[in-house]
């Protein structure tokens, strides 16, 4: 029977507004030119290695507007006119990442490559090793010959 997580408590500072070191906006009242590296990313952006600018509060410091916000949960905002475009891997960035993923997703025993991440750390094996049965032929890649890498990219 597995133990139960223990839950960390953060600890949260309370510093007034005034004393945060950026500037702080709520969700609905973020100025034009800013965003969160999630909706950078959908622009086809990075950060460009450079520091937030503001910090977007969460949603309990909303109701609260005399505190800085210090909770885990909160944003950092960034410049879109300082962000780069993202980088493309080269290919043999592409290979290593196919590489890995192949040893996660292939089992060592009947050599099948599935379309999912198979548990080797507890079982070692795929299910269908483990508990007897054959899979289904939608679940794994067919090769007929040991190809040396398949791109997933």
């Amino acid at each position: 029977m597995a133990r139960p997580r223990k839950r960390r408590r953060v600890e949260v500072r309370r510093v007034p507004r005034s004393d945060g070191h950026l500037p702080e906006y709520d969700r609905s009242a973020v100025p034009e030119g800013l965003a969160t590296r999630r909706q950078l990313r959908e622009m086809g952006l990075s950060p460009g290695g450079h520091d937030p600018v503001a910090v977007l509060r969460c949603k309990l410091c909303a109701t609260r507007p005399q505190w800085s916000c210090g909770h885990p949960t909160r944003g950092f905002l960034f410049r879109v006119d300082l962000a780069r475009p993202k980088r493309t891997p080269t290919l043999a960035q592409e290979w290593a990442l196919d590489r890995a993923m192949a040893a996660r997703s292939t089992c060592p025993r009947c050599r099948r490559r599935y379309h999912f991440c198979l548990p080797l750390r507890t079982q070692g094996v795929c299910d269908p090793c483990d508990k007897g049965y054959e899979p289904s032929p939608d679940t794994y890649t067919h090769s007929p010959v040991p190809v040396d890498h398949r791109l997933a990219a």
